[in-house]
Protein backbone atom coordinates (compact mmCIF):
# COMPACT_ATOMS: atom_id res chain seq x y z
CA UNK A 1 0.00 0.00 0.00
CA UNK A 2 1.44 3.39 -1.01
CA UNK A 3 1.54 6.54 1.98
CA UNK A 4 0.07 9.74 2.22
CA UNK A 5 1.01 12.79 4.95
CA UNK A 6 -1.62 14.01 6.51
CA UNK A 7 -0.15 17.93 7.71
CA UNK A 8 3.67 18.80 7.82
CA UNK A 9 4.39 17.09 11.38
CA UNK A 10 5.29 13.75 9.90
CA UNK A 11 1.78 11.66 9.95
CA UNK A 12 2.38 9.06 7.41
CA UNK A 13 -0.52 6.32 6.34
CA UNK A 14 -2.18 4.23 4.06
CA UNK A 15 -3.15 6.06 0.76
CA UNK A 16 -6.69 4.78 1.48
CA UNK A 17 -8.21 4.25 5.09
CA UNK A 18 -11.13 2.71 6.77
CA UNK A 19 -14.08 4.39 8.21
CA UNK A 20 -15.49 2.30 10.79
CA UNK A 21 -19.06 4.09 11.28
CA UNK A 22 -20.67 1.59 8.84
CA UNK A 23 -19.65 -1.47 10.43
CA UNK A 24 -22.56 -1.83 13.10
CA UNK A 25 -24.58 1.86 12.53
CA UNK A 26 -26.04 4.42 10.66
CA UNK A 27 -26.45 1.54 7.60
CA UNK A 28 -29.44 -1.08 7.59
CA UNK A 29 -26.56 -3.56 6.57
CA UNK A 30 -24.22 -4.14 9.88
CA UNK A 31 -22.14 -6.73 11.26
CA UNK A 32 -21.67 -9.08 14.47
CA UNK A 33 -18.99 -7.81 16.78
CA UNK A 34 -16.71 -10.41 15.81
CA UNK A 35 -17.04 -10.53 12.20
CA UNK A 36 -16.42 -6.73 12.26
CA UNK A 37 -13.53 -7.19 14.23
CA UNK A 38 -12.00 -9.78 11.78
CA UNK A 39 -12.28 -7.12 8.78
CA UNK A 40 -10.71 -4.59 10.64
CA UNK A 41 -7.94 -6.77 11.14
CA UNK A 42 -7.96 -8.20 7.50
CA UNK A 43 -7.85 -4.19 6.65
CA UNK A 44 -4.51 -4.33 8.41
CA UNK A 45 -3.47 -7.60 6.72
CA UNK A 46 -4.15 -5.67 3.66
CA UNK A 47 -1.56 -2.72 4.57
CA UNK A 48 -4.65 -0.12 5.27
CA UNK A 49 -3.22 2.20 8.89
CA UNK A 50 -5.77 4.61 9.33
CA UNK A 51 -8.84 3.64 11.20
CA UNK A 52 -11.37 6.07 11.67
CA UNK A 53 -14.36 6.29 13.99
CA UNK A 54 -16.17 8.35 16.76
CA UNK A 55 -17.39 8.62 20.44
CA UNK A 56 -21.10 8.97 19.16
CA UNK A 57 -20.71 5.95 17.11
CA UNK A 58 -22.52 3.80 18.75
CA UNK A 59 -22.43 5.93 21.27
CA UNK A 60 -19.57 4.64 22.12
CA UNK A 61 -19.21 0.83 21.48
CA UNK A 62 -17.17 1.67 18.10
CA UNK A 63 -14.42 2.90 20.05
CA UNK A 64 -14.38 -0.30 21.96
CA UNK A 65 -14.84 -2.55 18.54
CA UNK A 66 -12.00 -0.73 16.86
CA UNK A 67 -10.16 -0.23 20.21
CA UNK A 68 -10.27 -4.72 20.38
CA UNK A 69 -9.68 -5.06 17.13
CA UNK A 70 -6.87 -2.65 16.61
CA UNK A 71 -4.76 -3.58 19.93
CA UNK A 72 -2.53 -5.99 18.30
CA UNK A 73 -1.18 -3.95 15.64
CA UNK A 74 -1.43 -0.89 17.65
CA UNK A 75 2.12 0.05 17.08
CA UNK A 76 1.58 -0.08 13.24
CA UNK A 77 -1.82 2.02 12.57
CA UNK A 78 -3.25 5.33 13.01
CA UNK A 79 -6.08 5.76 15.16
CA UNK A 80 -8.50 8.88 14.50
CA UNK A 81 -11.17 9.34 16.56
CA UNK A 82 -13.98 12.48 17.28
CA UNK A 83 -14.96 14.49 19.89
CA UNK A 84 -17.69 17.37 19.83
CA UNK A 85 -21.13 15.16 19.60
CA UNK A 86 -23.16 14.00 22.74
CA UNK A 87 -26.25 12.22 22.26
CA UNK A 88 -29.27 13.64 24.89
CA UNK A 89 -32.78 12.43 25.05
CA UNK A 90 -31.81 10.81 22.05
CA UNK A 91 -31.28 13.62 20.25
CA UNK A 92 -27.17 14.91 19.37
CA UNK A 93 -26.27 17.72 21.04
CA UNK A 94 -23.07 19.80 20.20
CA UNK A 95 -20.54 20.17 23.07
CA UNK A 96 -16.94 21.51 22.50
CA UNK A 97 -16.16 23.34 25.74
CA UNK A 98 -12.30 22.37 27.21
CA UNK A 99 -13.93 20.58 30.27
CA UNK A 100 -16.20 18.13 27.78
CA UNK A 101 -13.57 17.64 25.47
CA UNK A 102 -11.08 16.61 28.67
CA UNK A 103 -14.03 13.70 29.63
CA UNK A 104 -14.08 12.85 25.93
CA UNK A 105 -10.64 12.02 25.16
CA UNK A 106 -10.09 10.07 28.58
CA UNK A 107 -12.83 7.64 27.79
CA UNK A 108 -11.72 7.54 23.83
CA UNK A 109 -8.43 6.64 25.44
CA UNK A 110 -9.88 3.71 27.57
CA UNK A 111 -12.18 2.58 25.06
CA UNK A 112 -9.67 2.13 22.26
CA UNK A 113 -7.18 0.64 24.69
CA UNK A 114 -4.06 3.01 24.01
CA UNK A 115 -2.37 5.51 25.73
CA UNK A 116 -2.75 8.44 23.13
CA UNK A 117 -4.43 9.43 20.14
CA UNK A 118 -2.90 9.38 16.63
CA UNK A 119 -5.38 11.88 14.73
CA UNK A 120 -8.00 14.20 16.96
CA UNK A 121 -11.20 15.42 15.07
CA UNK A 122 -14.25 18.14 16.54
CA UNK A 123 -16.71 16.00 15.20
CA UNK A 124 -18.83 19.46 14.07
CA UNK A 125 -17.79 22.65 14.83
CA UNK A 126 -19.31 24.44 18.29
CA UNK A 127 -21.21 27.23 17.76
CA UNK A 128 -21.43 28.11 21.27
CA UNK A 129 -17.69 27.57 21.63
CA UNK A 130 -14.47 30.17 20.05
CA UNK A 131 -12.48 27.61 17.96
CA UNK A 132 -9.75 29.44 19.80
CA UNK A 133 -10.92 27.57 22.95
CA UNK A 134 -11.42 24.75 21.26
CA UNK A 135 -7.94 24.57 19.63
CA UNK A 136 -6.31 26.07 23.02
CA UNK A 137 -7.63 22.57 24.85
CA UNK A 138 -6.12 20.51 21.83
CA UNK A 139 -2.84 22.19 22.09
CA UNK A 140 -2.89 21.67 25.95
CA UNK A 141 -3.80 18.12 25.56
CA UNK A 142 -1.06 17.49 22.70
CA UNK A 143 1.86 18.65 25.32
CA UNK A 144 0.56 16.57 27.54
CA UNK A 145 0.90 13.64 25.38
CA UNK A 146 -2.27 12.76 24.51
CA UNK A 147 -3.13 13.47 21.13
CA UNK A 148 -0.50 13.65 18.63
CA UNK A 149 -1.99 15.33 15.86
CA UNK A 150 -5.76 17.18 15.53
CA UNK A 151 -8.50 17.68 12.55
CA UNK A 152 -11.74 19.56 11.99
CA UNK A 153 -14.75 17.86 10.43
CA UNK A 154 -17.23 19.98 7.61
CA UNK A 155 -15.67 23.35 9.40
CA UNK A 156 -16.23 26.39 7.44
CA UNK A 157 -12.90 28.32 5.44
CA UNK A 158 -12.23 30.98 8.50
CA UNK A 159 -12.52 28.71 10.91
CA UNK A 160 -9.96 26.52 9.74
CA UNK A 161 -7.53 29.58 9.84
CA UNK A 162 -8.78 30.58 12.98
CA UNK A 163 -7.93 26.94 14.71
CA UNK A 164 -4.65 26.26 12.58
CA UNK A 165 -3.45 29.83 13.66
CA UNK A 166 -3.53 28.86 17.48
CA UNK A 167 -2.64 25.04 16.99
CA UNK A 168 -1.37 23.31 13.50
CA UNK A 169 -4.42 21.01 12.05
CA UNK A 170 -3.28 18.11 10.06
CA UNK A 171 -5.93 16.85 8.55
CA UNK A 172 -9.99 18.23 7.50
CA UNK A 173 -12.20 15.47 6.99
CA UNK A 174 -14.69 16.50 4.60
CA UNK A 175 -17.18 15.04 2.40
CA UNK A 176 -16.17 14.38 -1.39
CA UNK A 177 -16.69 12.59 -4.05
CA UNK A 178 -17.41 12.61 -7.88
CA UNK A 179 -21.28 13.15 -7.01
CA UNK A 180 -20.28 16.36 -4.18
CA UNK A 181 -17.52 17.96 -5.45
CA UNK A 182 -18.37 21.42 -3.11
CA UNK A 183 -14.83 21.22 -1.38
CA UNK A 184 -13.01 22.28 -4.93
CA UNK A 185 -14.43 25.67 -5.02
CA UNK A 186 -12.75 27.17 -1.36
CA UNK A 187 -12.03 24.20 0.84
CA UNK A 188 -9.21 22.08 -1.35
CA UNK A 189 -7.46 25.65 -1.93
CA UNK A 190 -7.24 26.60 1.22
CA UNK A 191 -5.94 23.27 2.82
CA UNK A 192 -3.15 23.43 0.19
CA UNK A 193 -2.39 26.85 1.24
CA UNK A 194 -2.01 25.91 5.16
CA UNK A 195 -0.46 22.50 4.42
CA UNK A 196 -3.29 20.59 5.84
CA UNK A 197 -4.61 17.01 4.38
CA UNK A 198 -7.91 16.22 2.91
CA UNK A 199 -9.98 13.31 4.45
CA UNK A 200 -12.99 13.10 2.58
CA UNK A 201 -15.70 10.84 3.92
CA UNK A 202 -18.64 8.68 2.13
CA UNK A 203 -16.20 9.24 -0.77
CA UNK A 204 -18.06 6.44 -2.72
CA UNK A 205 -21.50 8.83 -2.45
CA UNK A 206 -22.75 6.38 0.79
CA UNK A 207 -22.19 3.39 -1.79
CA UNK A 208 -24.43 4.93 -4.78
CA UNK A 209 -21.16 5.16 -7.03
CA UNK A 210 -20.23 1.57 -6.62
CA UNK A 211 -22.96 1.10 -8.65
CA UNK A 212 -24.68 -1.47 -6.37
CA UNK A 213 -28.03 0.88 -5.96
CA UNK A 214 -30.71 0.89 -8.66
CA UNK A 215 -33.68 3.41 -8.47
CA UNK A 216 -35.71 0.85 -7.10
CA UNK A 217 -33.56 0.59 -3.73
CA UNK A 218 -35.61 0.62 -0.58
CA UNK A 219 -34.07 1.66 2.96
CA UNK A 220 -35.10 0.62 6.32
CA UNK A 221 -35.62 3.31 8.46
CA UNK A 222 -32.57 2.67 10.58
CA UNK A 223 -30.51 3.14 7.20
CA UNK A 224 -29.22 7.13 7.23
CA UNK A 225 -29.85 7.15 3.57
CA UNK A 226 -33.89 6.66 4.05
CA UNK A 227 -33.85 10.56 4.90
CA UNK A 228 -31.12 11.46 2.38
CA UNK A 229 -33.38 13.79 -0.33
CA UNK A 230 -30.31 12.27 -2.87
CA UNK A 231 -31.70 8.28 -2.02
CA UNK A 232 -34.88 9.35 -3.41
CA UNK A 233 -35.99 6.98 -6.34
CA UNK A 234 -36.11 9.84 -8.46
CA UNK A 235 -32.73 10.93 -7.28
CA UNK A 236 -31.27 8.08 -8.12
CA UNK A 237 -32.99 7.50 -11.14
CA UNK A 238 -31.66 11.06 -12.20
CA UNK A 239 -28.15 10.57 -11.14
CA UNK A 240 -27.64 7.31 -12.61
CA UNK A 241 -25.40 8.71 -15.51
CA UNK A 242 -22.74 9.22 -12.87
CA UNK A 243 -22.53 5.65 -12.24
CA UNK A 244 -22.65 5.08 -16.28
CA UNK A 245 -19.82 7.15 -16.53
CA UNK A 246 -17.34 5.58 -14.05
CA UNK A 247 -18.33 2.02 -15.50
CA UNK A 248 -17.47 3.23 -18.65
CA UNK A 249 -14.35 4.10 -17.55
CA UNK A 250 -13.58 0.69 -15.41
CA UNK A 251 -14.23 -1.29 -18.34
CA UNK A 252 -11.17 0.69 -20.21
CA UNK A 253 -9.07 0.55 -17.00
CA UNK A 254 -10.30 -3.19 -15.90
CA UNK A 255 -11.27 -2.31 -12.89
CA UNK A 256 -14.70 -1.65 -11.12
CA UNK A 257 -16.89 1.77 -10.99
CA UNK A 258 -15.59 2.06 -6.97
CA UNK A 259 -12.13 1.80 -7.99
CA UNK A 260 -12.29 4.84 -10.78
CA UNK A 261 -14.24 6.88 -8.11
CA UNK A 262 -11.67 6.00 -5.28
CA UNK A 263 -8.72 6.72 -7.71
CA UNK A 264 -10.75 9.97 -8.86
CA UNK A 265 -10.25 11.21 -5.68
CA UNK A 266 -6.35 10.46 -4.92
CA UNK A 267 -5.54 11.82 -8.34
CA UNK A 268 -7.10 15.41 -7.23
CA UNK A 269 -4.21 16.03 -4.63
CA UNK A 270 -1.12 13.74 -3.22
CA UNK A 271 -2.10 14.72 0.55
CA UNK A 272 -6.00 13.63 -0.23
CA UNK A 273 -6.81 10.02 1.58
CA UNK A 274 -10.29 8.75 1.39
CA UNK A 275 -11.87 6.65 4.01
CA UNK A 276 -14.31 4.03 2.42
CA UNK A 277 -16.20 2.22 4.70
CA UNK A 278 -17.86 -1.67 4.22
CA UNK A 279 -19.23 -4.73 5.78
CA UNK A 280 -18.14 -7.20 3.08
CA UNK A 281 -14.05 -8.26 2.80
CA UNK A 282 -14.44 -8.19 -1.48
CA UNK A 283 -15.55 -4.89 -1.07
CA UNK A 284 -12.31 -3.71 1.31
CA UNK A 285 -9.98 -5.55 -0.91
CA UNK A 286 -12.09 -4.15 -4.30
CA UNK A 287 -11.13 -0.20 -2.19
CA UNK A 288 -7.64 -0.93 -1.36
CA UNK A 289 -7.53 -2.10 -4.88
CA UNK A 290 -7.94 1.81 -5.91
CA UNK A 291 -4.45 2.71 -5.02
CA UNK A 292 -2.67 1.24 -7.23
CA UNK A 293 -4.84 2.76 -10.40
CA UNK A 294 -3.30 5.93 -11.69
CA UNK A 295 -5.93 8.08 -13.97
CA UNK A 296 -3.46 9.78 -17.17
CA UNK A 297 -4.58 13.78 -17.35
CA UNK A 298 -6.45 12.96 -20.61
CA UNK A 299 -8.51 10.81 -18.63
CA UNK A 300 -9.33 13.11 -15.80
CA UNK A 301 -9.72 15.68 -18.16
CA UNK A 302 -12.24 13.44 -20.23
CA UNK A 303 -14.33 12.57 -16.73
CA UNK A 304 -14.47 16.12 -15.42
CA UNK A 305 -15.78 17.18 -18.58
CA UNK A 306 -18.50 14.60 -18.70
CA UNK A 307 -19.03 15.31 -15.09
CA UNK A 308 -19.62 19.25 -16.19
CA UNK A 309 -22.98 18.00 -18.25
CA UNK A 310 -24.49 15.68 -15.24
CA UNK A 311 -27.04 17.54 -12.73
CA UNK A 312 -26.51 15.98 -9.60
CA UNK A 313 -29.69 15.90 -8.18
CA UNK A 314 -30.85 15.41 -4.69
CA UNK A 315 -29.16 17.46 -1.26
CA UNK A 316 -26.78 15.63 0.07
CA UNK A 317 -28.22 15.79 3.63
CA UNK A 318 -31.24 16.88 5.48
CA UNK A 319 -31.70 20.30 6.08
CA UNK A 320 -31.27 20.24 9.97
CA UNK A 321 -28.05 18.40 9.36
CA UNK A 322 -26.61 20.50 6.65
CA UNK A 323 -27.11 23.37 9.36
CA UNK A 324 -24.14 21.97 11.42
CA UNK A 325 -21.71 22.16 8.28
CA UNK A 326 -19.35 24.89 7.51
CA UNK A 327 -19.76 26.48 10.32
Amino acid sequence: MKKRKLGNNGLEVSSIGFGCMGLNYAYSHTLEKNEAISLIQAAVEYGVTLFDTAEMYGPFTYEELVGEALKPYRKDVVIATKFGIKVQNGKQVQDSHPDQIRKSIEGSLKRLKTDVIDLYYQHRVDPQVPIEEVAGAIKDLINEGKIKHWGLSEPGIQTIRRAHAVQPLAAVQSEYSLWWRRPEGELIPTLEELGIALVPFSPLGKGFLTGSISKDAKFDITDFRSIVPRFTPEALDANQALVDLLQEVAVSKNATAAQIALAWLLAQKPWIVPIPGTTKLHRLIENIGSAVIELTPGEQNNINETLAKIKVEGERYPEELEKRTGL
